[in-house]
This record gives structure tokens, C-alpha cells and sequence, in this order.
């Protein structure tokens, strides 16, 4: 073994661990989702339980101060985060992308203006922006899947923009070109997958960052109406007697820093494993 095989061997293994570190943390709260489509302990509406609980049977969880149990609530909250986060980031992912190819390809003044508008929409408070889609539409999953796609379709166009540039810029688009390869066929055979790894990275950590915002509308009531139990909603609603009955406040925090966490050790991951630049740079 070399002394180059010796110094990567290390750094491959840290990698592989930090993939699988984060595929263990998110793969739980997967889990628990999809349970959730099937099976709950208990009606998300049913308020029979005694009020506040302490964990034990037949509440595992205890309850909430209107004596629904929190072990359904938090099942289900998890099915909302990962429907946000994912619906979201499909979303933006596909209108980022596709704003980023045009500007990419754009003329100068085009791409200008193209990128004005990116800078604007980035710099529009994602809450704002969702207070501005509820007004239109009632506070529904739908439209925090809108609110949270929306905003992050430009922080997605912007670096597609960049990455389309730089990969025109180089020889083999020319030759490609000169061969007679249509625009098209640019695009599917060069761009994309010439792009792909890092845009994989980015909507990675952009699905830990929609987890964040879900949360945040929720808290402040804008996020899926009740009986629909949102971990944000839980926080809000357990402040008030986080000192008598805590695990109200803590379960919820804890599920959202583990699925937060574990986001961002894949999107580590990927990373490296994915981004041939950074390979190279080690």
C-alpha cells in the first residue's frame, strides 16, 4: 500500500461513516412515517386521555394538556415533516433547476434580468412569503409545500446558473457543438450530469433547511391545521407547561434535531462521495 492509498483510506472511512450514521438517524423517522400511514395508537382528535400524563401506560408518551396522546402526535408529526420536506424540495428542486437551465443558456440581458429576479425572490423572508400564500390559500400542508418551494427554487436556480456556465465554458461543449450535437442533447448527455453531484449535495442540505421551515410555520399557525399534529405546532402548544409535563416540548425538539442532524451527515456524505471536484482537492 502507498502512502497516497494509506492517507485515503482514513478519509474514505470517515466518509462511509458519516453516510451511515445519517441514513441510521433519518432512516428511523422514515419509519416512524410510514407507520404512521398505517397504524397510530390512538385517534389524533381523541381527547379521552387525562390531561398532561406523565409517560407510562396506557399513554407511552403521556398526553397533552387537551389529553390527546403525544405518541400519535409525534408519529404523525413525522409523516408531516417528511411530506413538507420532500414535497417542498421536489418542488423547488424542479423549478430551480429548471429557471437555473434557462438562465444558464440565456442571453446577457436575459440572464440579468433572470438573475435580479433570483436575488429578489432570495432575499424574501421565507415566513413573509408564507404568510403571503396562506392569505390566498388557507393554512393547509399544500401550502407549505408551496411557501417553502418557492423560496428555495431560487437559492436552487442560482447555483444551477453557476454550475450550467462553468460547464459551457469548457472545451468538450465546444467540440460537442462543432460535431453537430444539438442544444438539447447538450443538456441531457454534458450539463446534468456534469451537475448532478453537486446539485444532489445542495437539495440534501436544502431538505434539512424546509424540515426547519415546516416547523417554523407551525409554530406560528401556519403550518397544517389541527388534528394534523405538526412538531412545530407541539413546541408552540407545549410552552406553556414545559416545567409541569416536559416531554411534550423535549420529544418534539429532540425528533427535529435528530432529523436535522441526520440530513445534513448524509448531505456531508454525499459530498464527498458524489463531488468529483472535492475528491480531487483532498
Amino acid at each position: 500500500m502507498t502512502e497516497a492509498d494509506a492517507l485515503r483510506t482514513p478519509r474514505r472511512s470517515r466518509r462511509s461513516t458519516t453516510l451511515a450514521i445519517g441514513c441510521v438517524l433519518v432512516g428511523m423517522i422514515v419509519a416512524v412515517a410510514v407507520v404512521s400511514f398505517f397504524w397510530v395508537p390512538y385517534d389524533p382528535a381523541d381527547t379521552s386521555g387525562d390531561r398532561l400524563m406523565p409517560p407510562g401506560l396506557p399513554h407511552l408518551f403521556g398526553t397533552d394538556k387537551l389529553g390527546r396522546d403525544l405518541l400519535t402526535q409525534l408519529m404523525i408529526g413525522a409523516r408531516i415533516a417528511l411530506t413538507v420536506g420532500v414535497g417542498s424540495v421536489a418542488l423547488g428542486g424542479l423549478l430551480g433547476v429548471a429557471g437555473g437551465l434557462a438562465a444558464g443558456f440565456a442571453t446577457r440581458w436575459l440572464d440579468d434580468t433572470i438573475s435580479a429576479l433570483l436575488d429578489i425572490l432570495i432575499a424574501f423572508p421565507t415566513l413573509l412569503l408564507a404568510m403571503l400564500v396562506v392569505a390566498v390559500r388557507q393554512a393547509s400542508l399544500g401550502s407549505a409545500i408551496l411557501a417553502i418551494g418557492l423560496a428555495m427554487s431560487a437559492i436552487v436556480a442560482r447555483l444551477t446558473r453557476v454550475l450550467v456556465k462553468r460547464v459551457l465554458s469548457q472545451d468538450f461543449i465546444t467540440a460537442s457543438r462543432t460535431s453537430g450535437t444539438s442544444w438539447p442533447r447538450v443538456v441531457t448527455e454534458h450539463v446534468l450530469p456534469n451537475i448532478w453531484p453537486t446539485l444532489l449535495v445542495n437539495l440534501a442540505l436544502q431538505l434539512g433547511l424546509a424540515v426547519l421551515a415546516e416547523a417554523s410555520l407551525s409554530y406560528l399557525g401556519l403550518g397544517p391545521p389541527p388534528p394534523n399534529a405538526s412538531w412545530g405546532s407541539m413546541l408552540q402548544e407545549a410552552q406553556a407547561t414545559v416545567l409541569t409535563s416536559p416531554v411534550g416540548a423535549i420529544a418534539p425538539g429532540v425528533l427535529l434535531v435528530v432529523l436535522v442532524i441526520g440530513v445534513n451527515l448524509i448531505a456531508d456524505g454525499l459530498r464527498d462521495v458524489a463531488d468529483p471536484t472535492r475528491r480531487r482537492t483532498r
